[in-house]
């Protein structure tokens, strides 16, 4: 399973958000799953909750995504940098040719973008 945390869902873990810690604790723990974090959505929920992006990035199991050509391009068309990078890091690839879920607390705002979405919301 590979699912790209948005920032909503990084700061969300970073306030004990049960759902979060377990999806934290699976990538760590069992083999199969993996967690992403987008560097463009880890800023903004460092600017959201200070301390978030320090915390996550020394977690293990979670992979920080760095923003590269292919990354920057998607984020030059988009309307915020932290979801233009989560959907582009969402998007099927050699490793990953099903994509990534998109894990957030505001699902909403993946309605009529072409990912799927796991919502964080007890």
């Amino acid at each position: 399973m590979h699912i790209v945390l948005d920032e909503t869902a990084m700061t969300a873990a970073g306030q004990g958000n049960i759902l979060a810690s377990r999806l934290i604790h699976r990538a760590h723990a069992e083999p199969g799953w993996f967690l992403y974090a987008p560097a463009c959505a880890l800023v903004e929920a460092d600017r959201a909750r200070p301390g978030t992006a320090e915390h996550l990035a020394t977690l293990p199991g979670i992979t920080v995504l760095d923003l590269d050509l292919a990354a920057a391009l998607a984020v030059a068309r988009e309307e915020t940098w932290a979801a233009a990078h989560s959907r582009h890091a969402a998007q099927p690839t050699a490793d990953r040719p099903e994509g990534a879920v998109i894990a957030t607390t505001m699902p909403k705002r993946w309605d009529g973008r072409p990912v799927r979405v796991l919502d964080l919301n007890p």
